[in-house]
């Protein structure tokens, strides 16, 4: 059945997304993980504690949050089941962890705004990368918005619906907890390099496999794209993906970059402080917004091609059943 579900879900998200309206009415999931997480913080990591402590703790706040998430899901899918057409409102409650719309839409919505100013870009690009905005030039603004897309084409549309399949309702659910609780303690900072340990290191494991499936994919969407060069993108994310701090980020990140013959990465602001880090490519580093929207043809067959996928595995086990 989730084999089934999760083309379907790619779908109707892509197709609808998740309202505004309904955000305002009653939030999103990973509103509500968030401000579970933040709750679990608040009573648990207290700053006294020892550096094993503060481990321990962050070890409980994600072993909870799973658990609540499993516990949940696993009613929800259960009674949807036992409704006629259930599997239809099982594919409903799915697609809100799936990001192809928005995310789509956020860096498009940079491209639009770069090519009017600066600083309209800067204030678009502040609102999907940590970064310093007001520290980009033209070509910051641009990289950081495909760095952003290429890396979000993994952890917010492939990794989800690879756990979709896999696990059903609850795996794309405790995917994007397991997401959500990396993206907001698994800090390599004071604060949350002991707290946020387990949070990523789970989120470094359950994204090993979705994140090569991503460049594989990105590499076979080159064949539908205008001017991006499948071989490319192999090369450079075998080549560079390595360089990443991450072992996950850097191949799409480095698949993009070849793909689309551009130089992604390099030295960038956090909080005022400049990080040295690597690039990925060896082509274009001068990126403007058209180059963006290059960028967006390229996620939009990428995600083609996860749909083909996606009704291929479904046809296979229709087939084999």
């Amino acid at each position: 059945m989730h084999a089934f579900i999760a083309p379907l879900a790619l779908l109707l998200e892509r197709w609808l997304g998740y309202p505004q309206r309904l955000t305002d009415a009653i939030g999103h999931p990973v509103i509500w993980i968030g401000r579970f997480i933040t709750f679990m913080e608040k009573g648990i990591d207290k700053r006294q504690r020892t550096p094993r402590q503060r481990r321990d703790a962050g070890i409980f706040t994600l072993a909870v949050l799973l658990l609540v998430t499993l516990v949940i899901t696993l009613l929800v899918q259960q009674t949807l089941r036992n409704l006629p057409f259930g599997w239809v409102l099982e594919i409903l409650v799915a697609t809100p962890f799936l990001a192809q719309k928005e995310l789509g839409r956020a860096v498009e919505a940079v491209a639009t705004t770069l090519r009017t100013s600066l600083d309209a870009g800067r204030e678009s690009v502040s609102h999907i990368v940590g970064r310093d905005p007001q520290a980009l030039d033209e070509a910051g603004v641009a990289r950081a918005a495909i760095e952003t897309l290429a890396e979000s084409t993994s952890d917010g549309v492939v990794a989800p619906w690879f756990w979709l399949v896999i696990f059903g309702l609850p795996g794309i659910a405790l995917y994007k907890a397991i997401n959500t609780a990396d993206s907001m303690i698994g800090h390599m900072n004071t604060r949350y390099r002991d707290y946020g340990w387990a949070a990523a290191k789970l989120d470094d494991l359950v994204n090993w496999l979705p994140a090569r499936l991503t460049a594989v994919l990105i590499t076979a969407a080159c064949f539908i794209t205008p001017h991006a060069s499948p071989g490319a993108a192999w090369a450079t994310a075998i080549r560079d993906a390595r360089k990443h701090e991450s072992p996950n980020a850097g191949w799409p990140e480095a698949a993009f970059a070849g793909a689309l013959g551009f130089k992604l990465g390099g030295p960038r602001f956090y909080d005022g402080e400049l990080v040295d880090l690597p690039s990925f490519g060896t082509g274009k580093a001068d990126l403007v917004a058209s180059d963006i929207l290059r960028a967006l043809v390229l996620y939009r067959s990428t995600l083609n091609m996860l749909l083909g996928f996606s009704i291929v595995i479904a046809l296979l086990i229709f087939a084999a059943g």
